[in-house]
């Protein structure tokens, strides 16, 4: 199950969840490892979808005798845009995988800029194309900003970090990791670490990739893919995402919550 591109630490347990399913959207193919793991297990076909070209480009090599055997297919796409591709047109599935954030490799890559090494130019796009992070450091208003660091990196300064990031790039454009470090160290102060960096950076990368409000798009459109009593999972990382996953879930479970004595149920 493991690659060189990304070994999923969660692999047993999604096998579990959906060894009965027989038709599978694996909606972050990743390295393929989940997809090969799922095929391990029994699972008879699956549909993989991934934005990032590298990584779709991976799995295909990978996976390519399943893909021979008319088991596995492969697509380009964010999986909140699913609904746009022709090739998914009335399909439906027993169960469906998002397994969230981003992979080893990606991390891994030195040129992608996801990473807060010293010189890494700030990129963190998951895609080839859209904004960098860089063009959302110097091109987002203050209170944008404020908004970034505060709801995706839980961030007290969040106020005084948008507020020195719009000082810093009217003198020097943001182009590399050290710009964004270098504007942490001055508002958190000389004790910030590398848990500071990691938790602010992956705010830029959840703004620069449309994250949240995606995953907020997406559940619903997935769980009307699903067959009756099929299997959606969701594998967070971020207290953002559990947040949302988890309220969609507890909404989607609840029974009827008309007024007692409504005649008809109209609550869906």
């Amino acid at each position: 199950m493991h690659s060189a591109y990304h070994a999923p630490v969660l692999a047993a347990e999604v096998t579990e969840l959906l060894r009965n399913a027989n038709q599978v959207l694996d909606c972050t193919l990743g390295g393929g490892g989940h997809t090969v793991a799922l095929f391990e297990a029994g699972v008879q076909s699956v549909v993989g979808v991934d934005r990032d070209p590298e990584a779709l480009a991976s799995s295909v090599e990978r996976l390519h005798v399943f893909a021979e055997a008319a088991r596995f297919s492969a697509l380009e796409s964010n999986y909140s845009e699913l609904s746009e591709l022709p090739a998914l047109d009335g399909m439906t599935f027993d169960g469906i995988l998002l397994d969230l954030g981003i992979s080893s490799h990606q991390v891994d890559k030195f040129e992608r800029g996801f990473t807060f090494r010293p010189g890494a130019r700030l990129d963190m796009r998951m895609s080839s194309t859209g904004a960098s992070a860089a063009d959302l450091l110097n091109d987002e208003d203050e209170e944008s900003l404020e908004l970034v660091f505060k709801l995706f990196g839980d961030e007290p300064k969040a106020r005084g970090l948008a507020r020195e990031i719009v000082r810093r790039r009217e003198t020097i454009p943001f182009a590399t990791s050290d710009e964004l470090v270098g504007a942490i160290r001055a508002v958190l102060g000389k004790k910030s670490g590398s848990p500071d960096f990691a938790r602010l950076f992956q705010a830029v990368r959840i703004a620069v990739n449309d994250e949240l409000p995606g995953l907020t798009r997406a559940l619903p459109a997935l769980r009307d893919r699903l067959t009756p009593g099929g299997t959606l999972v969701v594998i967070t990382y971020h207290s953002g995402e559990d947040r949302i996953v988890k309220n969609f879930f507890r909404d989607w479970s609840a029974n009827c919550i008309c007024p007692p004595k409504h005649p008809m149920c109209t609550c869906r």
